[in-house]
């Protein structure tokens, strides 16, 4: 059967084009601020808004987008603060998503545990038309936000203390970069999952920096590379019936190996060309 004939199938892809490019639209500046792992924490965090929202009987999405961005403005200004170092302050929130989610999951009604798991690694069939609406509106959000202040953002993840000369408001940038990757985890956690979140978000621009040099150019095959991938995975886990999330995140990986591969054959390629037009004699020394 031709998956797009499932209306399923359809909103799933439909979020998968989303999350393809919200994902690595952000990621791009928490790989810049070496930052790469704190998708990975926020998601930890949004576990517990999930949980809460089980707990409460409301619905998991928007508990799991006002917790993660909770988080992330805390963990931001924890950073900030400089008393806490920017790893530290991402293992607690590593340990404190996991162990608020555990425990509130606990106390919620039963029979949570099957979709915890949808939240966890993503499920096609768990994508419904409310979370698509969701998912649109906090996608559009986020690329909206990074249109407007995308030359700030990358002049404060390039050199904050420059950004701070230059009278930009670095720690309201930070907030709002915070507050952005908190709302694409909670974007993308119904199609690749919360514990697999943060992969979008860091390998398809670690793919296209084996492949380019410069801001914009890396930025335009990131977003390529995310899409190709959520898209692929969405329809490859249709077929073989498995959790969209893993599929997506190992053909992410694939094309970072075959981008790798790529770049290192082109940047041999001119050292080779220039040996091979030089006199025997010169090539030799």
């Amino acid at each position: 059967m031709n998956p797009l004939a499932l209306e399923f199938m359809r909103l799933a892809l439909l979020s998968a084009v989303l999350v393809g490019l919200v994902a690595p639209a952000v990621g791009v500046f928490l790989v810049q601020r070496r930052l790469a792992l704190m998708g990975d924490g926020i998601g930890h965090v949004a576990l517990t808004g999930v949980a809460l929202g089980f707990l409460l009987g409301t619905a998991p999405v928007l508990t799991a987008v006002v917790v993660a961005a909770v988080g992330a403005v805390v963990l931001e200004l924890v950073r900030q603060a400089g008393r806490t170092s920017g790893d530290v302050a991402l293992a607690l929130m590593f340990y404190g998503g996991i162990a608020g989610g555990v425990l509130l999951i606990g106390l919620a009604p039963g029979g949570t545990n099957a979709n915890l798991l949808s939240y966890l690694f993503g499920s096609l069939t768990a994508v419904s038309p409310g979370d698509v609406v969701v998912i649109s509106t906090l996608s559009v959000g986020v690329l909206l936000a990074l249109g407007v202040f995308g030359r700030q953002l990358f002049a404060v993840c390039h050199d904050e203390e420059h950004a701070r000369v230059m009278g930009l408001p670095v720690r309201a940038l930070n907030l709002l970069l915070a507050v952005m990757a908190a709302l694409t985890v909670t974007v993308a956690m119904r199609v690749v999952g919360l514990l697999l979140v943060s992969a979008l978000m860091v390998v398809p621009v670690a793919t296209a920096q084996q492949l380019v040099r410069g801001f914009r150019a890396t930025v335009v095959v990131a977003l390529c590379a995310g899409v190709l991938a959520a898209v692929s995975g969405v329809l490859g886990s249709y077929y073989v019936d498995t959790a969209p999330g893993a599929l997506i995140v190992v053909l992410a990986l694939a094309l970072f190996g075959v981008a790798a591969a790529v770049g290192a054959v082109v940047r041999r390629r001119p050292r080779g060309a220039s040996a091979a037009a030089l006199p025997a004699g010169l090539a030799a020394r």
